[in-house]
């Protein structure tokens, strides 16, 4: 990239508890975007591919984008899957536990993704903060039609890692406020 991408990610309170969330928008219908992030085939050209029936309430989800000695498939149960606005799935693997929220809007011809993590260990935001503004690029540059090889890591991290320790002193700090504090 010839700009250094500015991370987007912000600390959110949800009913599911704390996340960091991601915002996208593409001029595209909810129809195209919601294939992108949920047909296997398409996922492939950005992040990753599953196998098996998500009607089954579960896949096994393979990254293809971090080089092949880390393409082992890990199971993604699907809590919650409405299309084409939410998809919510979680799964726990050496990284740790995953849950996301996938929710996508559309308002004459503009849709809006929301990803939100749900923040089970705060340290590890000042890595997955880069990585999801990294692969939300790649998802962009396959909606838009540009080559998602173009999008470096190397452009993300460590350049954001700064911008991620504050969030993650952000959602530190929401934890630790007292109920009546009004933080």
């Amino acid at each position: 990239m010839t700009n250094a991408p500015i991370p987007s990610g912000r600390h959110r309170v949800r009913r599911d508890g704390d996340v960091v969330e991601f915002t996208r928008t593409y001029r595209a219908a909810v129809d195209d975007v919601w294939a992108a992030v949920t047909e296997s085939d398409r996922l492939a050209h950005w992040i990753g591919f599953f196998d098996g029936d998500p009607d089954e309430g579960h896949v096994a989800f393979t990254m293809n984008a971090e080089g092949e000695e880390n393409m082992t498939p890990v199971r993604y149960d699907i809590r919650r899957c409405e299309p084409p606005h939410v998809l919510q799935v979680h799964t726990t693997d050496d990284a740790g536990t995953w849950d996301l929220i996938l929710e996508l809007d559309e308002n004459s011809g503009i849709t809006t993704l929301r990803l939100s993590q749900i923040v089970h260990d705060p340290e590890i935001i000042e890595s997955t903060g880069p990585g999801w503004e990294y692969y939300l690029d790649r998802l962009s540059a396959v909606v838009t039609g540009t080559d998602p090889a173009d999008i470096d890591f190397d452009d993300y991290y460590p350049a954001q890692r700064e911008y991620y320790l504050t969030v993650r002193d952000r959602v530190n700090a929401s934890a630790n406020r007292s109920p009546d504090s009004g933080y």
